[in-house]
């Protein structure tokens, strides 16, 4: 095949990811030029962030690491690394290899990912998200106490009380790893909230 035909078939395929995928649902490390150690953080926060915008399939790309030591990507490996940690958190459903320096993964929903954070959530009294619980909203509020009933008559708790506050921290907690700061961050945990109950209601029916 000549180097024409082969740059018409990479441009193909890179008009057909900019189609499946668009910006938002886009992760190009190898535009960044980070090290592994940032592709990593990156990519953590950025995968949590489209899982807890509603977003189902998105593209990571790592690089070949061809510019690096012996043709190896450190990146490419943390990349790799991050998406297993994910995907044992919830955050993560699957992983394909897209090309030899890009990832698509399949996000989970976002009961998955409160779940992992339950098994994982140090004792209430140990919750950053505990104090901040009691100065919420009516609105967010209301939210994060259906969701925690929810959870824990999924569960079988039938007297919620008791276990009530230590699950709203909880998954309060887990709400605000997944949603950055910035403006209207309020909004943003609530959407992520009603979209969680709104999946369940779409799972139960």
């Amino acid at each position: 095949m000549s180097t024409y035909h082969r740059r018409r078939l990479v441009e193909l395929k890179h008009a057909y990811d900019e189609a499946r995928f668009g910006a938002d649902r886009t992760l190009n490390l190898r535009a960044l030029l980070p090290t592994a150690a940032e592709a990593a953080r990156r990519t953590n926060l950025w995968l949590r962030e489209r899982q807890a915008s509603g977003a189902t399939e998105v593209l990571i790309i790592s690089g070949r690491g061809n510019g690096s030591d012996a043709g190896y990507s450190v990146v490419r490996e943390a990349v790799a690394r991050t998406l297993r940690q994910l995907k044992r958190q919830g955050v993560v459903d699957r992983v394909a290899e897209h090309t030899a320096g890009s990832f698509v993964a399949r996000l989970a929903p976002m009961r998955r990912m409160l779940e992992g954070a339950r098994r994982t959530m140090p004792a209430a009294s140990d919750v950053p998200a505990a104090a901040a619980v009691s100065g919420l909203d009516p609105e967010t509020a209301a939210l994060l106490r259906a969701l925690a009933e929810r959870a824990l008559t999924a569960l079988g708790v039938r007297e919620t009380g008791s276990f009530l506050e230590r699950e709203m921290a909880t998954q309060f907690a887990a709400f605000l790893r997944a949603v950055p700061p910035g403006d209207g961050r309020d909004a943003r945990l609530r959407a992520a909230m009603q979209r969680t109950l709104d999946d369940d209601d779409e799972r139960t029916r």
